[in-house]
C-alpha cells in the first residue's frame, strides 16, 4: 500500500509497488535544494509556519492528496525536533533529496518507510490500520527466470560494525546488507556515541568512533534484540576497565552459545557474569606477551571476538581450531588493513600479531553471502528453473554444490573471478531443470570447508523434490529440525526421526496452504521457497524474522518471475 491510500481496508502490497516506494531509487533524480544543504538548522527552519520556498502550494489546495498530507506531518515533526533534512537523512540512511520529495509529496511510501519514519522522529505520525505482523501471499507452480545477483554477507557485515569499534580512524564498509540485523547494532553504536553516516545510495556506511564511548547510554532494547551483541564484548575489553552489556534473552552464561565466548576471551583477562539480563564486564591486564588459545568450539563468532580480542592487545596470540568461515576472512582482511598483522587466513590456526593503538582511514567492500546465494539456487531448483546466479562465493559452496551434482542437479560456472575485496572467489552459477535424486548418505554440516549449517535446511526442501528418501542430520542446533517439518502441510513427505534428524521421501506434489512462519529465519524461508513450488496461493503468515537476515528478498523473487504480495491484517 502506498501512502495514497492509508485506509486500513485495503491492506495488499504489490511488491512491484513497494520497489518504487524505496527511497534510494529515485535519488539520483533529485537535486537536494540549497535552503536544506546546511547540516545546521536555519532560522526559518524552527518556525512552525510553512515558508513559500518550502512548497509552492498551500496545505488546503492539496487537502485531497493523502501524501501531501504525510509530507506536512514529516516535515512539521521535523521542525519541532530542530532537524534539518540532511539530519533527518541520516537518521533514516537515505539522501536528503528523498526527504525533500517526502515533505513535498512526491515520493511514495511503503508502509516500512512509514513505520521508519516516526520511529526517527520519535512521534506516532500516522496510523493505518492496527500495526500488525506482515504477510505474504504466494501463488506458485511457475518456473522462474532470468537472473539474481547475490548480496553482501549479512554476517560479515555485524562482524565488522563491531571491529569497527577498534579503529581510531574512519571506516568506510561499502556494499552493506540492509537488514534489520545491521540496523539493529546500528542502533546499538549510535546510541554509545559512534558516527555511522549512510552515503547517497544507502549502500556504504561511514563509521567514526569517538575518543571516549557511552557506554551508559546504551540502547538495552536494540541490544538485547540480537545475539550479535556478544561480539562487542572484545573490541571494548580494550576501551574501559569494566562495563556492562545488555544480553539477549536466552543466551544465558553456561549454555552451550555462550561458554566458548568465555573460554576464548579470559586469556585477554575478560571476566564476566550474568547479572538481570546484562553482561558484567571486568578486564584485568593479561600478563603475557603472547599467549595460545585453544577454541572448545570451532564457532564462526567465538572466532571473531578471539581477533577483536587480539587485534589490539600487545604480542602474538595463536587462535588454534578457529573457523576459516567467510565472515572471519572477511573480518582477517578489515583488521589487517589496520595494520593487524594475520597469518593462516582460510586455516584453523590464526596468528594474530596485535598492535596496542589502531589508528587508520580505511575503506573495506563486504564479500557476497554463500548463504543467500544458497538461497537462491534452492529458489530456482525447487521450481524447475532455469536460472543464473551471479556472484556466487563458490570458495564457500563447493560442498554443497559437489551434494548437489550427486543429487543430479545439471548446473554450469563461469570462469572464476574476485569479489571486490579482492580475495573471495565469485563465480556465476547456472542451473537448469534436473531430475532429482535423493544422495545415498546423510546430507549433515561441518565447520568450513564442510557444509554450511546455514545452508543446511535449504536441503530439506531439494530433497522433498527428489526421487527417494533423504536423512537430514542438524547436529548443531536443537529442536531446528522441528521446524523443517512445517514442510508437511505443503505436501512434503517429512518424518521428525528426533530433535536433530528428519526423513524427507519424494518426489512431493506441493499443494497450496496457510502456514504460520517457524521462529527460525533459515526454516522461514524454505516454507517461502516451497510456497514457490506449490500450485495455488499459499500464505505465509508473521514474515518479519525473514528481513532479519535477507535485504529485498520478496521483491527479488518477483522480479525472476515469481508471484508475491505483501499484505498485513
Amino acid at each position: 500500500m502506498t501512502a495514497t491510500d492509508p485506509t486500513p481496508t485495503d491492506t495488499a502490497d504489490s511488491w512491484a509497488h513497494q520497489a518504487s516506494a524505496t527511497p534510494h531509487a529515485h535519488e539520483s533524480s533529485a537535486t537536494p535544494h540549497a535552503h536544506e544543504s546546511s547540516a545546521t538548522p536555519h532560522a526559518h527552519e524552527s518556525s512552525a509556519t510553512p515558508h513559500a520556498h518550502e512548497s509552492s502550494a498551500t496545505p488546503h489546495a492539496h487537502e485531497s492528496s493523502a501524501m501531501h498530507r504525510i509530507g506536512l506531518l514529516v516535515r512539521d515533526a521535523r521542525r519541532h525536533h530542530g532537524l534539518t533534512q540532511a539530519q533527518l537523512a541520516e537518521r533514516l540512511g537515505t539522501s536528503q533529496s528523498a526527504i525533500a520529495r517526502i515533505e513535498q509529496g512526491g515520493q511514495n511510501l511503503t508502509l516500512d518507510l512509514l513505520g521508519r519514519l516516526s520511529e526517527a522522529l520519535e512521534h506516532e505520525l500516522f496510523s493505518v490500520g492496527s500495526a500488525g505482523p506482515t504477510h505474504l501471499r504466494v501463488t506458485g507452480g511457475t518456473p522462474l527466470r532470468g537472473s539474481v545477483v547475490v548480496k553482501s554477507s549479512k554476517n560479515a557485515a555485524v562482524a565488522l560494525l563491531c571491529a569497527a569499534l577498534l579503529n581510531r580512524g574512519r571506516t568506510t564498509l561499502r556494499n552493506v546488507a540492509r537488514i534489520v540485523e545491521v540496523d539493529r547494532i546500528l542502533d546499538v553504536l549510535r546510541s554509545i556515541g559512534v558516527s555511522a553516516t549512510w552515503d547517497a545510495t544507502g549502500r556504504d556506511l561511514t563509521l567514526v568512533v569517538p575518543d571516549e564511548l557511552d557506554l551508559a547510554g546504551i540502547d538495552a532494547d536494540a541490544a538485547r534484540r540480537t545475539r550479535s551483541i556478544i561480539m562487542f564484548l572484545g573490541p571494548l575489553l580494550h576501551r574501559a576497565p569494566h562495563f556492562d552489556l545488555p544480553y539477549a534473552g536466552g543466551c544465558d552464561l553456561g549454555t552451550r552459545t555462550v561458554e566458548p565466548h568465555m573460554i576464548a576471551l579470559r586469556p585477554f583477562g575478560l571476566e564476566v557474569e550474568a547479572r538481570a539480563g546484562r553482561y558484567s564486564a571486568v578486564i584485568t591486564p593479561a600478563g603475557t606477551a603472547d599467549r595460545t588459545i585453544v577454541l572448545t568450539e570451532r564457532g564462526d563468532t567465538v572466532t571473531e571476538n578471539a581477533l577483536l580480542a587480539a587485534a589490539r592487545t600487545d604480542g602474538t596470540t595463536t587462535i588454534r581450531n578457529a573457523s576459516s568461515n567467510y565472515m572471519v576472512q572477511d573480518l582477517c582482511l578489515y583488521l589487517q588493513l589496520l595494520g593487524v598483522g594475520i597469518d593462516g587466513l582460510g586455516t584453523t590456526t590464526l596468528v594474530v600479531r596485535g598492535r596496542p593503538v589502531l589508528d587508520a582511514d580505511v575503506d573495506y567492500t563486504i564479500s557476497e553471502d554463500p548463504v543467500e546465494a544458497m538461497s537462491l539456487l534452492t529458489a530456482g531448483i525447487v521450481t524447475g528453473s532455469e536460472l543464473t546466479v551471479c556472484r556466487a562465493p563458490v570458495e564457500f559452496l563447493e560442498v554443497e554444490l559437489a551434494v548437489l551434482a550427486e543429487m543430479g542437479l545439471r548446473y554450469a560456472l563461469s570462469p572464476e573471478y574476485l569479489a571486490d575485496n579482492g580475495h573471495t572467489r565469485l563465480a556465476d552459477v547456472t542451473i537448469s531443470p534436473s531430475q532429482l535424486r535423493a544422495p545415498i548418505d546423510k546430507i549433515h554440516p561441518m565447520p568450513f570447508p564442510g557444509l554450511n549449517i546455514d545452508n543446511l535446511p535449504f536441503f530439506a526442501v531439494i530433497a522433498a523434490a527428489a526421487t527417494g528418501s533423504t536423512l537430514i542430520h542438524d547436529w548443531v542446533y536443537d529442536n531446528r529440525a522441528i521446524h523443517l517439518s512445517d514442510l508437511t502441510r505443503l505436501g512434503a513427505d517429512v518424518r521428525l526421526l528426533d530433535p536433530h534428524r528428519v526423513l524427507v521421501t519424494g518426489p512431493t506434489h506441493w499443494s497450496s496452504a496457510e502456514v504460520v512462519c517457524p521462529p527460525a529465519l533459515r526454516p522461514a524461508v524454505c516454507i517461502l521457497l516451497a510456497m514457490l513450488a506449490a500450485k495455488g496461493t499459499s500464505v505465509l503468515r508473521n514474515v518479519d524474522i525473514i528481513a532479519r537476515g535477507y535485504e529485498q528478498l520478496y521483491e527479488r523473487l518477483v522480479e525472476m518471475g515469481a508471484c508475491i504480495e505483501v499484505f498485513r491484517d
